[in-house]
């Protein structure tokens, strides 16, 4: 998968990914460029999550290369809501406002600019009226869409997402991935998340990165099916069963959603 208009924003050269003497991750080959939605699909345990935390900078390869623009730029990661403490006192702007504690240092409340702009990202994700709750009260879609606000209102131009419609009711499945759909063709953002269903990945995009037997690759839908045939990556979700012809609705192609 390449740009023809532009390098690729994120390239993996060889990797190789190992905990311990146990390698998980072999000779991975990427280019990914701006402003596509590509889901990492594949059955439990192949390491898409892996993979995407070596993109990130939080595992090293232990050979190969990842190079990002993330140095200059850190991309938005937003974990599964449950990795949250729902025990943990903290508002639903406060989750938000945590996206611009790096531009604000120690001990300092944010000016004006940085409260609107907190502002926009509650009422564009359908939070304002919930920002007092605590993040125990949300339900799980609200919750995971307080995290997505705390990377979209930090300024990343990249999203890394684990699962992130894991558990979620039907609605709530819908309503975040018509999110990350919004977040590619409207404002040209990048997303990769960590996919359990190839199904769903299909009423999304064009494209998905298989990633298998220790090997990643980027194909499309007809071929990653192949790939993933009679792994648990094939079955339905809530939403596949639920919502006949969602193709037709949420269907831009990865070629569409590049910038």
């Amino acid at each position: 998968m390449s740009s023809t208009s532009s390098p690729p924003l994120i390239v993996c050269e060889h990797v190789h990914v190992a905990y311990g003497r146990q390698e998980v991750l072999h000779d991975v080959c990427l280019e990914i460029p701006r402003g596509v939605l590509l889901p990492f699909v594949g059955p439990n345990g192949a390491g898409k999550t892996t993979l995407l935390r070596a993109i990130l900078g939080l595992v090293k390869p232990a050979r190969g290369r990842i190079l990002t623009p993330f140095a200059a730029n850190p991309a938005g990661y937003v974990p599964q809501h449950k990795a949250i403490d729902p025990l943990y006192p903290v508002t639903t702007r406060q989750i938000v406002d945590m996206g611009i504690y790096p531009e604000l240092g120690w001990w300092r409340r944010p000016n004006r600019e940085q409260s609107e702009r907190v502002d926009r990202v509650l009422a564009r994700l359908g939070l304002a009226e919930h920002q007092r709750k605590t993040f125990g009260e949300l339900s799980g879609g609200m919750k995971q869409k307080a995290l997505l606000g705390r990377a979209l209102v930090s300024g990343a131009d990249v999203f890394v997402m684990d699962e992130p419609t894991s558990e979620l009711d039907e609605r709530s499945e819908k309503d975040m991935l018509a999110h990350l759909e919004a977040l590619c063709r409207d404002d040209g953002r990048t997303v990769l998340l960590a996919h359990h269903g190839i199904e769903q990945a299909a009423l999304l995009t064009a494209s998905v990165c298989v990633v298998h037997h220790g090997r990643a690759r980027v194909a499309d839908i007809a071929h990653a099916r192949e790939l993933l045939a009679g792994t648990s990556s094939t079955g339905a979700t809530p939403l596949e069963r639920g919502v006949a012809g969602a193709a037709a609705e949420v269907a831009p192609s990865l070629g569409r959603s590049a910038r």
